[in-house]
């Protein structure tokens, strides 16, 4: 790896755990900073170029999840691994829900934590890099999370352009309602819920409504595909 690929932030105002995460990742190569509370891991965030960052999400002043959100709303797609003690299913949606991509409950195994973060950083060698998706007459802006049809602006709100930024990387291919909902919602399957078709039938309206062609388009019995024709 090369670049930022190698340096992660470390939000954790413990000493002791703090030391233990540096000590585990400088071995493995990587290169670190540490933050001690909320308002400088999230000036950190905002400044620095990293591959991954650790977030505890009880630092003071403010809280992890809460610096994840801030970073998320900035344009900051750096993978952030929750670290907490809090391990209820609901801990983990809402810390999933406000930008993480992975939650590890402490206490946890070193190499555990390690391998989490080497695959974050994998990722973050790769996806993050992306700034603009395009399919067709569309054009999906990462960074400014903003999306535009024939150079039209459409209004998304949040959960809407992460459907449609999910259904722009797996482009051509059929997805799943339980893939969408594992996904898009952080969420096991649920047979009983409706939100899926709630959500695409929003986002369809929009992006599709008064366009010479439809994107969105429903593979009955089996789920949904975005493309655009050849």
């Amino acid at each position: 790896m090369a670049g930022n690929t190698r340096r992660v932030l470390v939000i954790e105002d413990d000493a002791e755990t703090a030391e233990q995460l540096v000590d585990c990742l400088r071995t493995s190569g990587y290169e670190l900073d540490v933050a001690v509370d909320g308002e400088e891991g999230l000036r950190r965030g905002l400044a620095g170029d990293y591959a991954v960052m650790t977030v505890d999400r009880m630092v003071p002043r403010i809280e992890g999840v809460e610096v994840i959100r801030r970073l998320r709303e900035k344009g900051v797609v750096t993978p952030a691994l929750i670290l907490s003690a809090l391990g209820e299913v609901d801990d983990r949606v809402r810390g999933l829900r406000a930008g993480g991509d992975d939650y590890l409950v402490k206490p946890f195994a070193s190499q555990e934590m390690v391998a989490r973060v080497d695959a974050l950083a994998r990722r973050s060698g790769t996806v993050v890099k992306e700034t603009m998706l395009r399919v067709g007459d569309l054009e999906i802006e990462l960074l400014a999370r903003i999306a535009r049809r024939r150079g039209q602006k459409i209004e998304l709100l949040p959960r809407e352009f992460k459907l449609l930024e999910y259904f722009a990387r797996n482009v051509g291919q059929v997805v799943s309602r339980a893939m969408l909902l594992q996904h898009v919602w952080d969420l096991h399957y649920d047979p009983t819920t409706n939100v899926i078709d709630v959500y695409v039938g929003r986002v369809r309206r929009k992006i599709d409504s008064g366009q010479a062609y439809p994107l969105i388009h429903t593979i009955r019995g089996v789920g949904f595909c975005l493309r655009a024709p050849e």
